[in-house]
């Protein structure tokens, strides 16, 4: 029994391969617009590289890969459905329209696929922000070695854009020495004594870059003995929330991209589901236009469906197709494939006649 079968009147199918050719056009728009996406995402992620351990391409690489496949698919799928419309020109596709079909089917579970990781690449993003992070401000101080001497802007650049602080906090500038020894003066006891208290001979404060202040903070920043209250006039570090940037740039950064890339994820969902109903237009119009040719009359209503039998039906007959292929290529085991035929051993075992000799 076919799979939600349609009855088609030749209007009805005219109709539908018009509509169908539109579609197609609509979505080559529609793969131009997921080649964007990709781009847009891909220069995104490229702006901020030096904060990542590892460049995270896969998803933008195959937005673009898909979008430009589907530029190509729905540019043909338009020229077919045009064409479609006249029973003799079909006859040139007939045999082509099952594979595209086919070939479609893949591509838009390829385009779910880009969708569903969009929305799971946030684990891989996390983490490689975290040691990218790590790294970049552990090179914070190197603004004289060559290839990281960038380095500091970009990290005073993110903390006042996104108006985050350290990696999970401003705490974290504690832990690293963020300034250089050039800057440090190496005849002060107090500078030499820290250096000595720290086992590998860092010069460890509890201060942060200018860069963590706070932009409405109601007084002026604070940024060095931030845990020392005696230090500053009526402060409190542990309620003071307004003087430095609370959050981590990497929770900072983490949401930035997670909200690029959940919207790219529901666009590239609507465009499956737009990709998915024009192939199925397209299945119609396939099968509706095969059973006019097999009735003979152009003008004949026809039956067009998604499946000619039911799903288990359908995925049995696939089943043994690939079963029967396998077959062809096995090697023949029959143990009688090299004995001779019964009626050769019977001519084998007949005795000669002797041929009478003359006396």
């Amino acid at each position: 029994m076919a799979v939600l079968k349609v009855t088609f009147t030749k209007t009805n199918r005219d109709k539908l391969a018009q509509v169908l050719c539109l579609l197609n056009w609509v979505s080559v728009i529609t793969g131009i617009i997921l080649f964007s996406l990709g781009l847009y995402l891909k220069v995104e992620i490229r702006k901020r590289r030096e904060l990542m351990s590892d460049e995270i391409h896969s998803v933008p690489n195959m937005l673009i890969t898909v979008g430009m496949v589907a530029c190509g698919i729905n540019f043909l799928g338009g020229k077919i459905c045009y064409e479609c419309v006249d029973t003799v020109k079909f006859l040139r596709w007939k045999l082509l329209l099952l594979p595209y079909i086919i070939c479609t089917f893949f591509f838009t579970f390829c385009i779910l696929l880009g969708a569903l990781m969009c929305y799971t690449m946030r684990n891989n993003l996390e983490e490689s922000l975290f040691l990218g992070l790590r790294d970049a401000m552990r090179y914070y101080k190197d603004t004289d070695t060559p290839g990281r001497c960038y380095i500091k802007s970009t990290v005073d650049m993110l903390q006042i854009q996104f108006q985050c602080c350290g990696n999970d906090g401003f705490r974290d500038w504690f832990y690293i020495q963020w300034i250089s020894h050039r800057f440090l003066d190496m005849s002060s006891t107090d500078i030499l004594d820290r250096l000595r208290s720290n086992v590998e001979g860092k010069y460890l404060m509890d201060r942060v870059p200018f860069s963590c202040c706070n932009l409405y903070s109601p007084r002026p920043c604070i940024q060095y003995q931030i845990t020392n209250n005696s230090a500053h006039y009526n402060y409190d570090y542990q309620k003071e929330e307004l003087n430095l940037n609370q959050k981590g740039c990497r929770q900072a950064l983490l949401e930035y991209y997670t909200q690029i890339m959940q919207s790219i994820g529901l666009i590239v969902l609507i465009i499956w589901l737009f990709e998915l109903s024009v192939l199925t237009g397209v299945r119609y119009l396939q099968t509706s236009m095969e059973n006019v040719l097999r009735l003979g009359d152009p003008e004949s209503e026809s039956d067009g469906w998604i499946l000619e039998n039911s799903i288990a039906e359908t995925a049995r007959y696939n089943f043994n197709i690939i079963k029967n292929l396998g077959k062809c290529y096995q090697v023949d085991d029959d143990p009688n494939i090299d004995r001779p035929s019964t009626s050769q051993q019977v001519h084998e075992n007949v005795p000669t006649r002797q041929i009478p000799v003359a006396s």
